[in-house]
């Protein structure tokens, strides 16, 4: 073991515990925030028109691999590992960009004119494109050195952004462009935030370059991510972009807000991710027995978190609907969004064999599991939207992400025996509890729901705690960590 990557793991280890609450923390508000705004959004868009502005979205999903080429997800890593190179990486990579972001741009702009019918949304559309992309590779810099509370502190500062210009449009009646416009600026905010932040705080001296060198080294290695990227943006759009083809934009906006709180809480696996990723990453280059204590916890955290999201989405999907549908366009959405709930907790665990795959350099197994569930994806939405539509579109929606936990499950293992993952003796307790606070949700669901859902959340609590799903070192990892942020060493 190396001391660059002996004192790398020390220092992200200290801190995962810590980071992770604490990116969650803002990443939560953030959430609150933007789904208060995305119900502002929706209604003031109408049904059509939030259709065509997620069809936008979700091209602009798809092409944004063209833009990256999966060199921020190699950067993150790399950083991690050899944070004297951090300046020289990045800067090489903001160079490359330029170029990967033109190309990009004229990818997007054919794919709305052509592809979807949406050439006013052309301009706008780039330009959120562009700032998105740079956005993401700069603030990547926060978790490659253990610092997500500068990220933190941009997701706040820029949901903000997004819901003051977001609100003042929905008050003068805008049209869609307005609103791409609004999280462009949101987004330009946070590249600005991040390249001040790099320096003052001197997390590396950044120095522009094209280092054709580490490009050409980099390149077999990003690929698979990149690959990967894309796959993973099909099969979460394959829906969208079928149903775009076959039905009305009204019936997008429908399956899209109930799509909303699905998406709204992949932050909190997401969030956990970024901050577990180079810890694993580097676990596995400085010390692999810790590396499957460290998988087996993240993927019983994932549980944890996932199952009572989707017993509780499922059993309170009428009052959750209510409060994205103000303007009563969307009453449609409600049984889209119970069947999406299934999906929540496969959602959740997929990052544990994601994050785990890229960690271990072996990236082409996640590009090929990705690429076995967007066939699945394309398939069932191909089989069921031209008869079921929307509803059709949910069900594939579910059984895809099962698909993709499967094959994540399976990858992760194949000559790692070492790593087979004991999923019945980590989950069937936390299981057990989620059983229990969906029964008690069912007798009090007709009561408001800001009235059930702290009460579900207590008796899972309390489910958790007398059922034992969490040991007595997992929650003295929790309070040391806890403990570490509050007073730092």
């Amino acid at each position: 073991m190396t001391d660059t990557a002996e004192s790398a793991a020390a220092q992200l280890g200290t801190r995962a515990v810590s980071n992770s609450v604490f990116i969650l923390a803002a990443r939560s508000i953030s959430k609150v925030i933007s789904l208060v705004v995305v119900i502002v959004l929706a209604n003031a868009l109408g049904d059509a028109n939030y259709g065509r502005y997620t069809t936008l979205i979700v091209y602009s999903g798809l092409v944004a691999v063209v833009g990256d080429l999966g060199f921020q997800s190699l950067y993150t890593r790399e950083a991690a590992r050899n944070r004297s190179e951090l300046g020289h990486y990045l800067g090489t990579l903001i160079v490359l960009r330029i170029g990967l972001a033109a190309v990009a741009a004229v990818v997007l702009a054919f794919a709305l004119g052509l592809g979807a019918g949406l050439p006013s949304l052309i301009i706008p559309g780039c330009a959120l494109l562009i700032a998105t992309a740079y956005a993401s590779l700069l603030r990547n810099t926060f978790y490659s050195v253990g610092r997500a509370e500068f990220d933190a502190i941009a997701i706040v500062a820029e949901t903000l952004i997004q819901a003051g210009l977001i609100v003042f449009g929905a008050r003068r009646h805008s049209g869609v462009s307005y609103y791409i416009w609004a999280y462009t600026a949101s987004y330009a905010f946070t590249i600005a935030y991040s390249v001040i932040v790099i320096q003052v705080f001197r997390l590396g001296r950044i120095r522009l370059g094209l280092d054709v060198d580490l490009i050409w080294r980099w390149l077999p290695l990003a690929l698979p991510f990149a690959f990967t990227f894309f796959l993973t943006n099909v099969y979460f759009r394959a829906g969208f972009v079928i149903l775009q083809q076959f039905r009305s934009f009204a019936e997008v906006g429908w399956f899209t807000l109930a799509y909303k709180p699905f998406e709204a809480l992949q932050f909190v696996p997401l969030a956990i991710q970024t901050v577990v990723y180079p810890l694993l990453a580097v676990y596995f280059v400085s010390d692999p027995s810790r590396l499957k204590m460290a998988y087996e916890r993240f993927f019983k955290v994932l549980v944890l978190l996932g199952w009572p999201l989707t017993v509780g989405t499922f059993v309170l999907v009428h009052p959750i609907n209510q409060i994205f549908n103000r303007s009563g366009e969307f009453a449609q959405s409600e049984p889209a969004l119970r069947i999406l709930a299934f999906g929540i907790v496969f959602l959740f665990v997929n990052s544990a064999f994601y994050a785990t795959l890229n960690a271990m350099n072996r990236q082409g197994l996640n590009a090929g599991a990705t690429a076995l569930a967007t066939v699945v994806a394309i398939v069932l939405n191909l089989v069921a939207i031209p008869f079921f539509g929307y509803i059709g579109a949910s069900f594939a929606t579910v059984l895809t992400e099962a698909a993709l936990c499967t094959f994540g499950w399976w990858f992760v293992q194949l000559r790692r025996p070492e790593l087979r993952l004991g999923v019945v003796k980590l989950t069937w307790r936390i299981l057990v509890a989620g059983v229990v606070m969906g029964v008690a949700l069912y007798l009090i669901r007709r009561y408001s729901i800001f009235l059930t859902v702290p009460a579900g959340f207590a008796v899972y609590a309390v489910a958790i705690y007398f059922l034992r799903a969490i040991e007595p070192e997992e929650w003295r990892l929790a309070r040391d960590g806890l403990i570490a942020r509050i007073r730092p060493a």
